[in-house]
């Protein structure tokens, strides 16, 4: 008996260090942007010399490191069966890289977006003409400054993009009250606690007025009110509708689970502003705010062991083969 549960334990670590193996040479790197030095991956196909189409990664929100824990992996791998290697970045404050996320603009990510897409056209194996951008929700406010001002982007891969802050943050507000069955005293509590927050915000004030104004359980702290004070008022719009007149073609990714982003309104607002030769969308039904698949993570035992012993089936059916699909279209 323990000789056999010993075989299946070996089997099965065998499995998962096999599913977790990819088609990548992954190089650690260093980009200077700010005056500092961010700690990188490029992630290149494992086969060719090159040079190859490079994707840049423009995060979400959160301590992001470059391989988001792992969960960039399959995408990339999606990518260099492209042809396309692949540029992440630890943000400031993670993973070595100096300096505080949380005080960043939404125009700093995108200098540090323009320095990292700098860099990649300093490296001979990577094809200056073939750079595109991808990025997830709020990177929806970073891709369109740097598509509208950093010349040469060859395609843009948007993942269900937040456009407006206070209806993004509003629509967040009250699907998580609609999933947890809030009652109409709970959920006109939480708007009202909204609506203070946002009264300090219009004025000007401090991190202290906000604690004042708002009861809070902690999870507001100095350096997230810091960061908010700042990017409270992003809009995408003007972006977009600057970016418009170079044409990239856009491909547009939504979800039909998402309580982050209203896709409603990002469709309306992304078909409104770009051309509709270059803009493609996609709906995926399944998926939830990160294309990931409902079925899988709707249970977390699910969940864990789809993560350990097939970790590209946590994305929504569909989605990785469409990805390696719209950056072929690219290829020389």
């Amino acid at each position: 008996m323990a000789a056999a549960a010993l075989l299946a334990a070996v089997a099965l670590s065998g499995l998962a260090a096999w599913q977790n193996t990819y088609d990548l040479r992954e190089e650690h790197v260093v980009i200077r942007t700010g005056g500092r030095a961010l700690h990188a991956v490029l992630a290149l196909p494992d086969h060719g010399r090159g040079p190859y189409g490079v994707v840049v990664f423009v995060h979400g929100d959160g301590p992001v490191d470059a391989t988001h824990d792992t969960f960039y992996r399959p995408m990339w791998e999606a990518f260099a069966k492209a042809g396309y290697a692949s540029l992440s970045w630890n943000k400031p404050g993670v993973g070595g890289s100096p300096g505080n996320w949380l005080h960043q603009s939404m125009a700093d990510r995108a200098a540090e977006t323009a320095d990292a897409i700098a860099w990649a056209r300093t490296r001979p194996d990577l094809d200056s003409h073939r750079i595109g951008l991808w990025g997830a929700s709020q990177a929806g406010w970073v891709l369109p400054k740097v598509a509208a001002t950093t010349p040469g982007i060859r395609f843009v891969i948007t993942i269900s993009p937040a456009v407006n802050w206070l209806r993004q943050g509003r629509y967040n507000t009250l699907a998580e009250l609609a999933d947890r069955n809030a009652t109409p005293a709970e959920r006109d509590a939480a708007l009202g606690r909204r609506e203070a927050g946002l009264a300090v915000l219009r004025r000007g004030g401090t991190y202290a007025d906000y604690c004042a104004a708002v009861p809070t359980d902690g999870t507001m702290t100095a350096d997230r009110y810091h960061f908010i004070s700042r990017n409270w008022t992003s809009d995408a719009t003007a972006d977009l509708r600057a970016a418009a007149d170079r044409g990239i073609p856009t491909l547009l990714v939504l979800a039909g689970h998402d309580r982050n982003v209203d896709a409603a309104e990002t469709e309306a607002v992304y078909r409104r502003e770009l051309p509709p030769r270059s803009l493609r969308v996609e709906h995926y039904a399944q998926a939830d705010h990160g294309m990931a698949d409902l079925e899988v993570v709707g249970s977390d035992t699910r969940a864990l062991l789809t993560a350990v012993f097939a970790p590209r089936s946590l994305f929504t059916p569909g989605y990785l083969n469409s990805l390696r699909a719209f950056t072929e279209r690219f290829n020389p």
